[in-house]
């Protein structure tokens, strides 16, 4: 005879089922943000590859306000005073000149390539209106023109030879002056040539200029310069490289 189940283990099993244990859901790896320890290593690694003399003038500048303190502090006849002021001081000192290093390492890295003058504007202190795209570019030679907007006014920031550049810089300054005839435009060439500015001094530059408006002015100018966009806009289906005007419409035919 064939064996039947019982109502009582039916039962049990479906109990067992209901109590079961549901396997936990894995939860998403969050990206941990790498320690400000490990932040200072990689940056000095990085500096350290195009700038060698750093570890010695990290250093020099550690051992050298420790040097000092501790004179004053034996001087003193408290010379573990002068070590306990000395070493933070010390610190300070290499992790300055780590930073200068670091920075002038990073400009080093991008003076030459496309985008280097963007790169350099990224970098303006608060008060600046910075777009990220260039305001003018040559398709053919990849030179640009990028565009911040602050207290001095406006500033062109160019990309490639002077002589190639113009063009962009003479459309741009006409643009502007149409829309915008009071606000003041200033043009910087980068490069290493006569009259430019390297890349690490872009922003220092800026920084000297003399201011002519307020922030309202700014916040009011830019407004105006984005309300008029950069581009015209192009209808859908039209191949801005195949179309031709229509010569007999033109005519009246």
């Amino acid at each position: 005879m064939a064996k039947t189940d019982s109502p009582s283990s039916n039962t049990d099993d479906s109990k067992r089922s209901l109590f079961a244990r549901k396997p936990k859901a894995e939860k998403p790896k969050k990206n941990k943000k790498p320690s400000r320890i490990k932040q200072m290593v990689d940056i000095f690694k990085m500096t350290r590859k195009s700038d060698p003399m750093i570890t010695w003038l990290m250093i020099g500048a550690f051992l050298l306000p420790i040097a000092i303190c501790f004179g004053i502090g034996f001087w003193l006849n408290n010379w573990i005073t002068g070590l306990l002021v000395g070493i933070p001081l010390g610190v300070l000192a290499a992790l300055l000149i780590m930073s200068r290093r670091a920075e002038r390492a990073a400009y080093a890295q991008i003076e030459g390539k496309a985008g280097a003058a963007g790169a350099a504007l990224s970098a303006l202190k608060k008060g600046w209106i910075f777009d990220e795209q260039p305001a003018s570019v040559n398709p053919r030679t990849q030179d640009v023109v990028f565009r911040a907007i602050g207290k001095p006014g406006i500033v062109l920031v160019t990309e490639g030879p002077s002589t190639r550049v113009k063009g962009l810089v003479d459309a741009e300054r006409r643009r502007l002056n149409r829309i915008l005839p009071n606000v003041t435009v200033t043009v910087i060439e980068t490069g290493r040539g006569e009259g430019q500015v390297p890349i690490a001094q872009v922003t220092k530059k800026m920084g000297k200029l003399k201011k002519e408006l307020t922030k309202v002015e700014v916040s009011a100018v830019n407004k105006r310069i984005t309300s008029m966009g950069n581009k015209l806009p192009i209808p859908k289906g039209i191949d801005p490289y195949k179309a031709r005007p229509d010569r007999k419409a033109a005519r009246g035919r």
